[in-house]
């Protein structure tokens, strides 16, 4: 209850209201509480309290209390001393040192304390102690920053994995990829990345560093390059994201802002699959930086968001079932992200017009060259030898002539490539067989089919105590090997005659 009188006229109250409350029967005291809480809005026991109290020990019902300064700030400039003194170790070591210390720091002349303040000094308690020199300890606290009485991240709603009840398609998932190379200092390039939750389209722009407006002109390329139009934008807590100036962005355009769950990568499961299946895949992990790798980044990705969107089919999540500790997923047959705008019912039928008339124009077979020639480009940034060639280097003839047989070659992606290693030609154990050999090639001579293991028998007969039974390996790769030269020698042999 709100009180209905002034402080001075409740004290006033309490002054006539506290004889006649102690002379009173209990029937009486009832009927005059009644009143005085009533009157007074103070809670009952409160109001008991302030009748009952003698006259010698009642107080104002308002005064602020005020604890009396015991330790002045001569005792406070004396521990401060003190405690640099001691190596600035906590209030309960330097309690039990305090005695100890200032006795040695007056004999020595570093200290002359009045007697008053050095009988104070050492009176101080430990708890006493970190109250006083938690103002110097932790000198931050006394400048802490005022928070903003409305932050931005109460003003963009959550919303989880669970929340995406088949949306139509316009609903973007926003993430970054940073090209860091596994070190986060200094600048490095980061790729913006969006993926449509109902459709799986995927656009992806690099940006030379991760700032508010960059992010800002990063979405309108991306809403000038998807077909259809954006609804929602569903980001990450990344201070990129959540900002004021993000926020009047999608205000102005009438777009939807909501955000994931802090340390709940799941609640962005659509962006975060591209990340890895386009992102890394295309680029890996090798540290970019500088206008030139962001040039050659953005060459990459305006073939790679075609090959991508028209030519790659992704599996999609229909639905997961849990039973017990078991989880089952259900994915819907493998279609590319043009294929379903085509299928949705939601898209607009000149949306789909213009989709199959593009997908007509573009040669996938000239787009993943081109992606090849960007890999080639990003790799000579970061190496000078290992992928100076490769299949991206070549016109478009020679890169078609050699699809049949890129699989021989291994990984074909000049940025996954890895260096190429020398043929080891030095030995790192002594030779077993080292003279026993030719004795061994006589016997292939004479019956050169015979089995390894039945030469390995005859050493050991002919050697006893030399060959253990695990060298028996190692003979049958040398037989191999003979067998490989001679046979190889024969096929020469005949193609000569």
């Amino acid at each position: 209850m709100d009180n209905k009188i002034s402080t001075q006229t409740k004290t006033e109250l309490i002054k006539v209201l506290e004889q006649n409350y102690r002379k009173s029967s209990k029937k009486e005291k009832t009927h005059i509480l009644d009143q005085f809480v009533a009157v007074s809005g103070y809670h009952r026991k409160h109001a008991i309290r302030l009748l009952t109290d003698s006259k010698d020990n009642q107080k104002n019902p308002c005064e602020i209390r005020r604890s009396q300064r015991i330790y002045d700030e001569a005792v406070k400039e004396a521990l401060v001393v003190l405690w640099e003194a001691s190596d600035r170790i906590c209030g309960k070591r330097l309690k039990a040192i305090l005695p100890c210390l200032v006795d040695a720091m007056e004999r020595h002349g570093h200290l002359n304390l009045d007697p008053e303040v050095r009988n104070q000094l050492l009176k101080v308690s430990a708890s006493t102690i970190d109250r006083l020199l938690s103002p110097i300890r932790n000198p931050s606290r006394l400048r802490r920053k005022r928070r903003r009485s409305k932050k931005v991240s109460k003003q963009v709603p959550v919303r989880t994995f669970a929340d995406w009840d088949g949306p139509s398609p316009g609903y973007l998932e926003i993430d970054f990829v940073v090209h860091a190379g596994g070190f986060m200092t200094g600048s490095f390039i980061h790729t913006l990345v969006g993926t449509d939750v109902s459709s799986g389209w995927t656009e992806f722009i690099p940006l030379l560093a991760r700032g508010q407006s960059l992010v800002v002109e990063g979405l309108d390329v991306f809403f000038q390059q998807i077909p259809f139009p954006v609804l929602g934008i569903d980001s990450d807590n990344d201070s990129a994201f959540i900002n004021d100036t993000l926020l009047a962005f999608c205000r102005k355009h009438d777009i939807e802002f909501t955000r994931s769950r802090a340390y709940h990568k799941n609640d962005q499961a659509w962006v975060e699959q591209k990340n890895g299946a386009v992102i890394r895949r295309m680029v890996g992990y090798e540290r970019f930086s500088g206008v030139v790798a962001c040039q050659a980044l953005a060459h990459l990705y305006q073939a790679a968001r075609l090959y991508v969107n028209y030519f790659q089919p992704s599996f999609k999540l229909y639905k997961k079932t849990r039973d017990g500790y078991k989880i089952k997923r259900t994915y819907e047959p493998p279609a590319t992200p043009c294929d379903r705008l085509l299928k949705d019912p939601a898209v607009d039928d000149q949306i789909k017009e213009k989709l199959q008339l593009q997908r007509k124009q573009f040669d996938p077979v000239k787009l993943l060259h081109r992606i090849r020639q960007g890999q080639s480009a990003l790799a000579a940034l970061t190496s000078t030898d290992h992928h100076s060639q490769g299949p991206g280097r070549k016109n478009l003839e020679q890169f078609l002539t050699q699809l049949p047989r890129l699989w021989r070659d291994g990984e074909v992606r000049p940025t996954h490539r890895s260096k190429s290693s020398k043929p080891r030609h030095w030995r790192t154990h002594k030779d077993a067989f080292e003279g026993v050999w030719y004795e061994v090639l006589d016997w292939l001579q004479q019956e050169p089919d015979v089995a390894a293991k039945s030469l390995f028998e005859q050493l050991q007969d002919e050697h006893p105590g030399r060959f253990a039974n695990g060298q028996l390996r190692t003979l049958q790769r040398r037989v191999k090997e003979w067998r490989k030269i001679m046979a190889r020698e024969l096929v020469y042999a005949c193609a000569e005659q």
